[in-house]
């Protein structure tokens, strides 16, 4: 039976269901106001693998999946603008109950694509508002909650075992994972929000005891678990921040009710990362699957991926580590595809099926050890058994593996013309006539099909998508796969470095620029095609062609900015290097200028838009002034190639771009380095679209993590200011 780690009692515990052959099981749901990301999907995948496990043994699984809807749609967000979809539906005229239909739809596509079975039920939050409201009653009743002014409270001090999940047990750990403004009316500042007053202009709200309002986040997975399935079941998933506070806050109330414990099992998948940090929209990594699709890569993919690292241990999610895994799987299908062709009606042998799946059994049930699974599954293929032993086990293994290894021959079957050809091109080989069967093969293949032979036979199917999409360029997936040229020697003047992200047309101007203005000097660009996906890449590709002072780097995804400009960095080879945005626009001949400034050996930085501060907390542009300046904007930010031996390349923790200029700037302070700015430079800032595309609340969340950022680091180095004397 399968053994898992319990995140109540911190041990690894067998799932003994409270009813004989039933396992009733909670999975905490899509908040549906905007696509799960694949990081979402991971921890749901790791609950589909539970029940396929406990299914595959013979135990029922009735399981429930939660919708959390628009009940948590907060006004004050959509005024602000901080969600631009949404935002933008509501000017359209879409209820917030449609864009919410809209979302769930999306995401049960999304669990479908990865064959990840389907609930037994998806229960809305806002069907539920009556249960949730008669639980909060009876909390208020016998002493664990409290009224004020609309709002209702947890009286978290009325639950001694409050913490026990997480671990959270002192008030200032609450407060520090909690992270929000001091709620006056609280009598505890640990206390939680089982209902809500509305706020004047509130378009959900319900009628309640206490006036109209909306629900908490935590009482909704009370109330849909308890009427689902009962008041105990037997396991309870989500995510690692899941556990604290949403866990924590519905282990205490759903207790609190029934007096008792609820849930014998809390099982948490770990974050998945991308380009090595948590998952999360502010981060610009919040990958959904339409980015795996749109590099032609199968759903299946994904899922093998996360096959490959336990659930309970972060995975490192990048589209070189996701097309390794497409490779995988494409490499055990066609073991799978010969094994059906060498069966040819053999009776699989009983005695080997029994012992491999019981292995196979063995190793799932260990905490749900789906990388040995894979493992074992991958031994079977490539040991001596039978083909009609292995098309068996791996129908069997594929029960809980989920990746529709069964459907290979469906899934390869090829057109009667093409299976003409191949016939055809047997002949010609049996023959020796190889140029003739070459030739039928060159057809096929660029017909669409893959042709693989072996010492009897030859076979064919069709291609893959992501095996139709011909690359004919490199595609890196982050900064540590570009080698770094720094410490080379100089062999250009300059290099004119550019990171690229769609606008065509911004791009073409800049880049245009900057060799408009060369006179005659031996320039470079280097420009980073940062995931462009409007016809960018391929105007880029098409002057690399023809105009060999350009290289171009293709990301397949929208990488840091931090990351994105290091790989610029990496890669030039000029003597001075000026990096410059795609709104800006160069003028004149700014480059002689540029060397005259930093022929100074005191300084550092030369460009036309200084910044400057008296105190660190607030930066000012030059207002169109020259001279030595705190820091200088990226429009324009030009230095020697040799500095990065000094100062290092950035700050790849930055993946916005605002203030990592500033935070740049300031490596060069530290080594003692000068900025300069000149104001006539002839640099024209445009519209920077980057900026002006995102909702106002996006722009100020992502500034001020950035600008968080920079002050951690330099917050306390006020001598390296101009105004101190001695910057």
């Amino acid at each position: 039976m399968l053994n898992i780690y319990n995140t109540l009692t911190k041990e690894i515990d067998e799932v003994s269901p409270l009813e004989d052959g039933v396992v009733r099981m909670y999975t905490c749901g899509p908040t549906v106001y905007r696509d799960a990301h694949i990081g979402n999907l991971r921890s749901y995948l790791m609950a589909d693998w539970i029940r396929r496990i406990l299914s595959a043994q013979g135990l029922d699984v009735v399981h429930i999946k939660n919708i959390t809807d628009v009940g948590h749609m907060r006004q004050e967000m959509l005024e602000r603008g901080e969600d631009k979809i949404i935002a933008a539906a509501l000017e359209e005229g879409k209820t917030p109950a449609e864009i919410a239909q809209f979302y769930t739809d999306r995401f049960l596509a999304d669990e479908q694509k990865l064959r990840i079975q389907p609930a037994h039920e998806f229960p809305k939050a806002t069907d539920h508002i009556q249960e949730m409201i008669e639980i909060v009653e009876r909390l208020v009743e016998t002493g664990y909650a409290y009224e004020a002014d609309g709002n209702v409270y947890f009286a978290v001090s009325q639950f001694p075992e409050y913490g026990k999940l997480s671990g959270n047990i002192h008030e200032a750990e609450l407060l520090e994972a909690v992270r929000v403004e001091a709620d006056p009316l609280k009598r505890d500042p640990r206390d939680f929000t089982l209902w809500k007053a509305a706020e004047p202009g509130r378009m959900v709200k319900w009628p309640s005891p206490w006036g109209e309002g909306f629900p908490g986040w935590h009482i909704e997975c009370s109330a849909m678990s308890f009427k689902y399935l009962g008041e105990k079941f037997d396991i309870h998933t989500g995510g690692v921040d899941n556990i604290f506070p949403h866990h924590e806050g519905e282990i205490a109330q759903s207790e609190g009710f029934t007096g008792e414990p609820v849930v014998s099992s809390w099982v948490h998948g770990q974050h998945l990362l991308a380009d090595g940090v948590k998952m999360a929209k502010s981060a610009g990594n919040s990958f959904i699957m339409s980015d795996i699709e749109a590099q032609g890569i199968d759903s299946m993919a994904f899922r093998y991926l996360c096959m490959t690292a336990r659930y309970n241990t972060r995975l490192n999610f990048t589209f070189t580590s996701l097309r390794a895994a497409q490779r995988g799987l494409q490499r055990l299908k066609n073991r799978i595809w010969q094994w059906t062709m060498d069966a040819d009606g053999d009776v699989a042998n009983g005695a080997d099926v029994e012992e491999w799946t019981g292995k196979f059994f063995d190793t799932v049930n260990s905490n749900l050890d789906m990388p040995g699974a894979l493992a074992l599954t991958w031994e079977m293929a490539r040991s001596d058994l039978s083909a009609a032993t292995k098309l068996t086990l791996v129908e069997k293994f594929d029960h809980v593996l989920g990746l529709e290894l069964v459907n290979v021959v469906e899934e390869y079957e090829s057109e009667p013309e093409a299976l003409e050809q191949l016939v055809r091109r047997s002949s010609h080989r049996e023959a020796g006539e190889y140029a003739d069967a070459d030739r039928i093969r060159a057809g096929l293949e660029d017909a669409g099909y893959v042709v693989e032979d072996d010492a009897t036979a030859s076979r064919i199917r069709p291609k893959a998508e992501w095996e139709k999409l011909t690359e004919d360029r490199d595609i890196i997936s982050s900064a540590a796969e570009v080698p770094s040229l720094v410490d080379e020697m100089d062999s250009r003047e300059v290099t004119i470095g550019i990171v690229a992200c769609n606008y065509v047309e911004d791009v073409k101007r800049a880049v245009n620029s900057a060799f408009t203005w060369a006179n005659g000097r031996d320039m470079e660009a280097v420009i980073l095609d940062n995931g462009s996906t409007d016809g960018t890449s391929e105007w880029l590709e098409e002057l690399a062609s023809r105009d060999a002072r350009v290289r171009v780097i293709h990301a397949d995804h929208k990488l840091g900015e931090g990351a994105a400009k290091n790989i610029v960095l990496k890669q030039s080879l000029g003597r001075t290097v000026v990096l410059l945005d795609t709104s800006a626009e160069i003028c004149a001949d700014i480059y002689g200028r540029i060397e005259q400034m930093l022929d100074q050996k005191d300084v550092g930085i030369a460009g036309p838009f200084g910044l400057r501060t008296d105190n660190l907390h607030h930066f000012h542009d030059g207002e169109g002034e020259s001279g030595e300046m705190d820091a200088m904007q990226a429009y324009c930010f030009a230095f020697r190639r040799s500095a990065l031996k000094e100062v290092g390349l950035m700050r790849e923790s930055f993946r916005f771009y605002r203030n990592l200029d500033i935070d740049y700037s300031f490596h060069f302070k530290e080594a003692g380095k000068r900025i300069l700015a000149d104001a006539s430079l002839g640099v024209v800032q445009h519209e920077h679209r980057v900026w002006s595309e995102l909702a106002e609340g996006e722009r100020d969340e992502l500034s001020l993590k950035n600008y968080r950022r920079f002050l951690e680091k330099w917050g306390d180095r006020a001598d390296l200011l101009v105004s101190s004397g001695r910057g």
